[in-house]
């Protein structure tokens, strides 16, 4: 797939670049050869985290194809040397700089606009929702933004993004678990839908000790809605090489499927056979085994 996980898995450069063309020739920008190091990252972006293997992946595309979409940039001043100088600032295509970097490119293809703080914020929250999901934290805290920064509603942040009013106002929730939670949803130990289950959770330190138990057991959504409602779940623990090996011995010295169900506490061997014959023929086997 072309351009990665983004847009370009789903559509073809080649249409990506031809959608460009019409965009440009509709508002009548144009595309400029922009050197990389005059440009810095956007203060607003909410992507705090880039994987290696995404960038190279897109670094690879980029090899390959080019850069097929224009970053857009804004103009700003800085001083240089004590004089003031003209920089760019990224407001959508962070992610097509960093790979330009990677390759060691001097320069990047760029529109350049002239845009307010608030525009900055929607056009890359756009960016980042329409090609690669922020993850739900990133999400959370890039919704805070727009509500205390820009006093917005939430009702006017979920219509400038295109979600419903409830969408936003959950994901704004998980700002509320402790910071623990909210680290094991931004590396991607637990999902939203588990953090949403620990929301229902009376207190932080509750919250925080079913995150554990979660961890631990390797609990899905479901059963950790289980667990919170107050039901009890039956959890088997996966088994290690060691007890995969024991099964693969047994199997080979019985002559049927062994299998090992290691438990919480204990555990539980299952010895399968096909016909009435075949299971006496096993009892007797066992019984007279020495």
């Amino acid at each position: 797939m072309p351009l990665g996980r983004g847009l370009g898995a789903l559509i073809p450069p080649r249409i990506i670049k031809k959608i460009t063309e019409e965009t440009l020739a509709q508002t009548g920008e144009r595309v400029l050869e922009i050197p990389v190091d005059e440009i810095e990252p956007n203060p607003a972006q909410p992507r705090k985290n880039f994987s290696y293997e995404e960038m190279e992946e897109l670094a690879n595309s980029i090899r390959t194809y080019g850069i097929i979409q224009p970053l857009i940039l804004t103009q700003i001043t800085s001083l240089q040397g004590g004089e003031k100088g003209i920089k760019y600032q990224l407001v959508a295509g962070e992610r097509r700089w960093r790979a330009a970097k990677i390759l060691s490119l001097t320069s990047v293809p760029a529109i350049i606009r002239k845009v307010k703080d608030i525009e900055k914020l929607e056009l890359t929250l756009v960016e980042n929702i329409q090609r690669k999901d922020l993850n739900p934290m990133e999400r959370a805290r890039a919704f805070q933004r727009l509500i205390s920064e820009f006093n917005l509603t939430q009702e006017e942040v979920a219509r400038k993004i295109g979600k419903a009013r409830a969408t936003v106002a959950n994901t704004l929730r998980l700002l509320n678990l402790p910071e623990s939670v909210q680290g094991a949803i931004e590396e991607e130990k637990i999902s939203e839908g588990h953090a949403k289950a620990l929301l229902a959770v009376e207190t932080p330190e509750k919250q925080k000790a079913l995150l554990k138990r979660i961890l631990g057991l390797g609990l899905t959504v479901r059963e950790t809605e289980k667990m919170v409602s107050g039901r009890r779940i039956r959890k088997s623990i996966e088994l290690d090489p060691r007890l995969l090996e024991k099964e693969r011995e047994l199997s080979e010295i019985l002559g049927t499927r062994v299998k090992i169900r290691k438990m919480r506490r204990g555990g539980k061997i299952t010895i399968e056979t096909y016909s009435r014959e075949e299971l006496e023929g096993m009892i007797e086997k066992l019984l007279n085994y020495t």
